[in-house]
């Protein structure tokens, strides 16, 4: 399945986003701010549409309306932007991890909770998830460190309530196996929704989620009902 296993555990130090350059040429920050809004707005219509590798610079210049002469007075180049524009649409979505709405939410099921983060990921965090995932080949590789970190760190904080819920034991890998699978399925609705733009919202949502509970609820049964041993 995959040529390497080493590095994959959760190590150091998880930085909250990716660096951003540092750029004090114009005094007027509001204004800094309201170009760089502007230059990050064009280029991720264009990173989504043509792609990262084949937006040019000078493609941003001409869709935001900012000066080629003077753009980078508000940014250093165009992995300055990916990097902005993944912070604030990835690191900062606003949308919480599933572990964080059940630590949030106690009172509801474990099927209420997938059904909010998914219908949460697959409609605040769409553009961050088809950004990410078509991007990072692209990232370097400080920035794909940071990435994967991030996941990482998520993974073994999800698998931690995993594995309290279905009583498995501290080194059983399934809890980590189930976790990733569910950070995999937050971007199956952007990733994968233009092959059922005519089936509901609701209906794709539910089906995930009852999916999802009921891998979690087989780990449960499996500890309470270990397979009968050969005699």
């Amino acid at each position: 399945m995959h040529e390497n296993k080493k590095g994959s555990g959760f190590t150091g130090h998880v930085p909250d986003q990716l660096f951003e350059a540092k750029l004090e040429g114009i005094q007027d920050t509001s204004l800094a701010e309201q170009r760089r809004d502007q230059i990050c707005d064009a280029a991720l219509e264009l990173f989504l549409k043509k792609g990262f590798a084949s937006t040019t610079v000078r493609d941003i210049c001409a869709l935001s309306g900012v000066n080629q002469a003077s753009i980078y007075d508000y940014i250093a180049n165009k992995n300055d932007i990916l990097r902005r524009l993944l912070n604030k649409l990835w690191f900062r979505s606003g949308v919480p991890n599933l572990h964080e709405l059940m630590k949030e939410h106690p009172q509801e099921s474990l099927e209420d909770c997938v059904r909010l983060y998914l219908s949460e990921s697959w409609t605040k965090k769409r553009k961050g998830t088809l950004l990410a995932y078509r991007t990072v080949p692209h990232l370097q590789k400080d920035d794909r460190d940071a990435m994967r970190s991030r996941d990482q760190l998520v993974i073994r904080q999800m698998a931690e309530k995993f594995r309290h819920r279905a009583g498995l034991a501290e080194d059983d890998p399934r809890a980590e196996i189930i976790s990733n699978l569910i950070i995999y399925l937050a971007g199956f609705g952007p990733l994968r929704d233009w092959l059922h733009q005519d089936i509901d919202d609701d209906v794709i949502v539910n089906t995930v989620a009852a999916g999802v509970t009921a891998m979690v609820e087989t780990l449960a049964h499996s500890v309470e009902q270990p397979e009968p041993q050969p005699s």
